[in-house]
């Protein structure tokens, strides 16, 4: 029978670093992806697969604080500074935009404008645990305080730098029916098993989305866009045919009566193009969700590394698991759901549905109730942006970090061109009319959004995959005791 001993589950002993460190640092990247597969069966857990069945006599085997602290890292870690190597002159002469990132420091997974919009939560037996990574002067101050090179962190250094970002949500594991439509099938039976660490992301679309209908709104003049609500079918009695007649006079001729966002007044006065049109619900996450994937890619190939079982696969589904309602047998992650505005002919969803925005003084989304009003969103997002303090393009010295010599950055910044007031105001019209028209925001994605999927880490019942599978498919998992747990 094999089991991890908690007695050095914790990491090294007093004579020197812990072994298996070394040994995740020299481990060859291309084995990493060559060797990467999904291995789902954790320790403890029995089999029930008719002739291929197996009956555990182990215990279950948590991850140990510092498996643990490598992986909540892995979708944590600040990596250093942003490089700006982008180009600041259109081809026709206008100026570039060239302040587009909503973070100036650099994490482990790309992301669309930098806006580092993913969270992950951690589930594991001791219960549920908000994974935020650390902004502002906190993230300078661990930048400075740790070594920049991971592979020369010592086991004090990982469990440090992930205590930072582990914030409790409840003291125990998730838990739900182990049923449709809670689980999809043999998902109900070792998905979120007893000694799994399990990560789960939810991406923040509300700061993103502010910034990147800033960003498409500082296109040149002659492309700058005309945004539009293709989910306006739901409108009043004779509105297609006013639409019609309006559009008609001003020459704009969509392919469906889109309503136009912000006023005619924009295109009579040649503000945006007309035949430039964005409408937002074809834009969805306008790209904020990829990032999760990246992290999830991330985490697979550090598991892979560090030997253990990794399994992405299905979560509990939305909306169920953001509620906590322990007469129906829901216990999830406890966020704040609003409920949108009624109209008497639904728009599509998610608009009609009630919209997660957050975890009341833990995780909150850029939306009401959380600000006073969608003037208020924007204006942060701008602010957070050119702040003269922690890591901003306001802030010279930091930014400066990335280049050789102060000027170069100097020079960038004075060239970059910023947000302008047109463009601030019109995002402003665009996010009250959100606001004002559903009652939620955003409304054509969840402020918070998932995937739906989760990703399950596991020391394996190594007796199950010895009796049945080729070894050669598990050789780093089945070295993984003999390393970390001595």
């Amino acid at each position: 029978m094999t089991s991890v001993d908690e007695s050095t589950a914790a990491g090294s002993s007093a004579a020197g670093p812990h072994p298996a460190l070394a040994d995740l640092a020299s481990y060859p990247f291309l084995s990493a992806l060559t060797d990467r597969r999904t291995r789902r069966i954790p320790r403890g857990f029995s089999v029930n697969a008719g002739p291929l069945s197996h009956e555990s006599h182990n215990d279950p085997a948590p991850l140990s604080k510092l498996e643990e602290a490598i992986l909540v890292s892995t979708v944590t870690g600040i990596t250093g500074i942003t490089t700006h190597d982008g180009p600041l002159v259109e081809k026709n002469g206008e100026n570039e935009l060239g302040t587009p990132f909503l973070n100036i420091l650099a994490r482990t997974g790309s992301s669309a404008d930098n806006a580092q919009a993913t969270h992950f939560f951690m589930i594991n037996d001791d219960g549920i645990f908000l994974l935020r990574a650390p902004r502002g002067q906190e993230a300078l101050d661990l930048l400075k305080d740790l070594p920049p090179k991971w592979g020369d962190r010592t086991e004090a250094d990982w469990i440090e730098a992930a205590g930072k970002c582990i914030i409790r949500i409840s003291d125990r594991r998730l838990d739900f029916p182990r049923e449709w439509p809670y689980y999809l099938g043999w998902n109900n039976q070792a998905s979120n098993a007893p000694g799994t660490t399990v990560f789960f992301p939810v991406v923040d679309c509300t700061w993103q989305y502010i910034n990147a209908i800033i960003i498409l709104l500082t296109e040149p003049g002659g492309m700058r866009p005309l945004f539009l609500d293709d989910w306006r079918s739901f409108h009043p009695k004779g509105f297609v045919e006013r639409f019609a007649k309006i559009g008609g006079a001003l020459g704009i001729t969509p392919k469906i009566p889109y309503h136009p966002i912000g006023g005619l007044s924009r295109v009579r006065s040649g503000y945006v193009n007309k035949d430039s049109q964005a409408p937002l619900g074809f834009g969805g996450a306008l790209r904020t969700d990829y990032e999760s994937f990246f992290y999830f890619q991330n985490l697979m190939l550090m598991g892979q590394s560090m030997g253990l079982g990794g399994w992405i696969h299905g979560s509990v589904f939305p909306p169920y698991i953001w509620q906590q309602d322990d007469s129906k047998g829901w216990h999830g992650l406890g966020f704040r759901l609003e409920e949108p505005k009624k109209h008497r002919k639904w728009p599509p969803v998610p608009a009609s549905q009630a919209n997660p925005v957050g975890i009341d003084g833990i995780l909150e989304g850029l939306t009401p109730p959380y600000v006073s009003s969608m003037d208020e969103a924007v204006d942060r997002v701008v602010e957070s942006k050119y702040s003269a303090t922690g890591p901003a393009y306001g802030n010279e010295k930091v930014f400066a970090s990335s280049y050789r010599n102060i000027d170069d950055a100097r020079a960038f910044l004075e060239k970059g061109t910023r947000f302008g007031p047109d463009e601030i105001a019109y995002t402003k019209d665009i996010c009250n009319y959100i606001w004002d028209t559903y009652g939620r925001f955003p409304a054509h994605v969840d402020a918070f959004y998932t995937p739906g999927m989760w990703l399950q880490f596991s020391h394996l019942e190594m007796e199950y995959y010895d009796r049945f599978f080729d070894p050669r498919q598990y050789t780093r998992q089945a070295a993984h005791d003999g390393l970390w747990h001595r």
